[in-house]
């Protein structure tokens, strides 16, 4: 920059002070292409670059007043710069987190949701097994399996051996096990159809 550019300058950056628009919008045709390209290199988005470049010029006009004639306009300008690129990088590496730990937290939403309605899918299947047992396996197997009373007990309570009650819940495990097996068979060929 020559002797006379700085004079001239220094004369634009008072009138900005001053609040002169037609100085500010001769400061920005000055620098703005220069700035443009090194935001540029920057970011490599000519839409962001743009943004960023038109922040740069809204500050130095809402700061105007504040602007230290004593040091390089263009250094000010530069260094304005660097900080809106910095903060354009620390936001989208913060948006990135975000997003990765909403993912996260999705992810393991519909996991347990899925987990639960695998057990709730589980557990229908299975109750409805069990009412199909004949009525005095039936009542064998809720009170040993499902009200967890010990074989003695249920022995004296229906008054029947313990080797029968074990009878009783050898043939009903086999049974809700083909049971299970046959219904989750028929819900997954169904789930499959669906698709």
């Amino acid at each position: 920059m020559h002797i006379n550019d700085q004079y001239h300058e220094s004369e634009l950056l008072i009138s900005l002070k001053k609040g002169d628009v037609s100085a500010f919008e001769k400061l920005y045709y000055l620098y703005s292409k220069r700035l443009y390209g090194n935001i540029l290199k920057m970011v490599k988005s000519t839409d962001v670059a743009e943004e960023i470049l038109q922040d740069l010029f809204q500050r130095v006009w809402e700061k105007r007043e504040t602007i230290d004639l004593s040091k390089a306009f263009k250094s000010y300008l530069f260094t304005i710069a660097k900080h809106l690129v910095y903060d354009f990088f620390h936001l989208q590496t913060r948006r990135r987190n975000i997003e990765a730990y909403l993912i996260g937290k999705s992810t393991a939403s519909y996991m347990h949701i899925d987990e639960e309605m695998a057990f709730k899918e589980t557990h229908a299947i299975i109750t409805n097994g069990i009412l199909q047992l004949p009525p005095q396996r039936r009542l064998v197997y809720t009170l040993c399996k499902i009200e967890g009373k010990s074989y003695e007990d249920v022995s004296q309570t229906l008054g029947i051996s313990i080797s029968t009650i074990s009878d009783h819940i050898v043939k009903a495990t086999k049974s809700l096990k083909a049971h299970y097996r046959s219904e989750h068979a028929i819900a997954l060929a169904f789930a499959l159809y669906l698709l």
